[in-house]
């Protein structure tokens, strides 16, 4: 009868431990203290909905990947680039992104039983918050074995 945690716990601790992450964190994304930057890269874990099959239990889940964007003082001078790093966070965390989706796939995560299907789609955002935050959102159902019994 542990479903839910189950899901996002393995989703944090596989987070925490892909190396690019400092901070994890769930529930609500505003009651996150956003304007510290010793906590990113940082991702948030949010549950949308469930639906619950007669095998299955679907979680509807929606991950921000972000990071605070380093804006340079020095005059631009690639105006393709700009002068912030908003084009790395974007690929970066993209590729973490990614990494998750393929084990959830056919990886470790597939094989503890956190599964989706694809496609998975990412939606970028930038200056979403208070400060210049550039990322990815994945919103995705996690399939998991319902392991409730009807006694």
């Amino acid at each position: 009868m542990n479903g839910y945690y189950y899901i996002i716990n393995t989703l944090r601790d596989y987070i925490k431990n892909n190396g690019f992450t400092n901070t994890v964190t769930t529930g609500n994304i505003y009651d996150v203290d956003l304007a510290k930057q010793t906590i990113f890269p940082l991702v948030h874990i949010m549950v949308n909905n469930a639906s619950l099959n007669e095998n299955t239990i679907g979680l509807n889940v929606s991950i921000l990947f972000m990071d605070i964007v380093d804006e340079s003082k020095s005059e631009i001078t690639d105006k393709w680039l700009g002068n912030d790093n908003e084009e790395d966070i974007l690929n970066t965390q993209l590729m973490i992104a990614s990494r998750l989706v393929s084990d959830m796939l056919r990886g470790v995560l597939y094989s503890n039983l956190v599964q989706t299907v694809a496609p998975v789609l990412c939606e970028p955002f930038t200056d979403r918050f208070e400060n210049k935050l550039a990322g990815w959102t994945a919103t995705f159902d996690v399939i998991i074995p319902n392991d409730m019994t009807i006694c």
